[in-house]
């Protein structure tokens, strides 16, 4: 037979452009305006680091101990994706004891963090088209949070007051609440700005929820972190079990135990059902030995939460009048938290004079921009530090802000 000529395919088709292989709006989400600043220079140890929220004292002995005991006893397996029933009841007992109305253990839940605890909220909460009414200026991982479920989250600025301080205007963030609006989230004491809601507001914003059946979401991370007070007033003074009020809270701050990256939450039982389930699909559960820590850190800490408020007063007071002293800034001591934001005479462009300062000067500072359009024209510095530490940073900032 004759030979039969080879049969050659077809040339494939051209392939046509192809979006991202990750969702569009995941891609879009921006980077940390913070981490912008500091990643091109963390580790550097010339730098003064007042960028990030946290001190320089690390986690004291007895908490790191008992983190310790625990693994030497096997705490190292699985556990209770709510968190140990032990914590639950320890952290129920510590805020029965510290606010007007109890708490009960089932009300808890351990989250791996306080940025879990939010998030895990946030998924229960938020469906493609809903909107959460933010006060701002706020940590932006709220509002990410938010986008990342295809939420809106809609600002509603903090009035900034001529002496360096903020206050809420409490109807126009009831007015910015509409039909897609399905929870509202304060954090008071409040990063970066040091302002603390009072409890005549705490009241008519819960009354407020109820009436329109709106969630609060309440990041109370910074509650114990007040000056002449024990703690920021708290919805837990006026909340019912049953109220669609979930209180946010960490081991991080009045702890120094920002790397241990455990929290928890305070919520009615039809949320704490649902977070019970996506636990399971987020981390499975907090680790077992660092919960056995934090009970010993709640139980036995008072000490050190009074240490750290004082060494955090000491600080303020050290930053706030040594910013003063230069005409360009305008500042005024904080009610709560460990923050001085300061509005910067002339600043049109805060993450550029953020990188100006790290730069020139070696102090590393967050760009006001990065917590929100209402941030813009400030800086915000991290005063949980030495005093040594603080005194070089002035010495030096003195260069560019004098």
């Amino acid at each position: 037979m004759p030979d039969t000529p080879a049969v050659m395919p077809p040339k494939p088709a051209p392939i046509p452009d192809r979006p991202s292989g990750v969702r569009p709006s995941i891609a879009a989400l921006p980077a940390s305006k913070i981490g912008e600043v500091a990643g091109p220079v963390f580790g550097d140890p010339d730098i003064v680091p007042l960028w990030f929220g946290e001190g320089d004292l690390a986690t004291p002995a007895f908490i790191c101990e008992a983190a310790a005991e625990a693994m030497r006893r096997g705490e190292t397996f699985y556990t209770f994706k709510h968190g140990l029933p032990p914590l639950r009841r320890a952290i129920a007992r510590y805020l029965t004891g510290l606010f007007a109305k109890p708490v009960a253990s089932d009300n808890v839940v351990v989250t791996s963090s306080g940025m879990s605890a939010i998030m895990l909220t946030i998924q229960a909460l938020i469906d493609p088209g809903d909107s959460v009414v933010v006060v701002s200026p706020v940590w932006p991982n709220l509002e990410a949070a938010v986008r990342i479920m295809g939420g809106t989250p809609r600002p509603v600025a903090l009035i900034p007051t001529r002496e360096g301080g903020w206050r809420l205007d409490l109807q126009r963030l009831m007015d910015a609440c509409d039909a897609t609006t399905r929870a509202i989230f304060v954090n008071s004491p409040g990063n970066p700005t040091g302002w603390m809601m009072s409890s005549a507001e705490q009241a008519a914003l819960l009354d407020f929820a109820r009436r329109r059946g709106l969630w609060i979401l309440a990041d109370e991370v910074y509650s114990r972190i007040v000056y002449g007070r024990r703690a920021a007033p708290s919805f837990h003074d006026l909340a019912e079990p049953e109220d669609r009020l979930v209180v946010l809270q960490s081991f991080s701050k009045a702890w120094a135990m920002t790397g241990w990256r455990l929290g928890w939450m305070v919520a009615p039982k039809e949320m704490i059902d649902v977070v019970e389930k996506l636990v399971e699909f987020n981390t499975s559960g907090s680790p077992t030995f660092l919960q056995h820590a934090a009970v010993v850190a709640i139980e036995q800490g008072e000490p050190l939460v009074a240490e750290i408020v004082e060494r955090c007063r000491i600080g303020r007071d050290l930053l706030i009048q040594g910013l003063a002293r230069f005409p360009r800034v305008t500042v005024k001591p904080p009610e709560g938290a460990f923050y001085a934001f300061c509005r910067i005479e002339g600043c049109k462009d805060s993450l550029s004079l953020a990188h100006e300062v790290v730069r020139t000067v070696k102090v590393g500072v967050a760009p006001g921009i990065a917590f929100g359009d209402a941030g813009e024209g400030y800086l915000r510095f991290c005063f949980a530090a030495s005093t040594q530490r603080l005194t070089e940073a002035l010495d030096r900032l003195a260069k560019v802000l004098a």
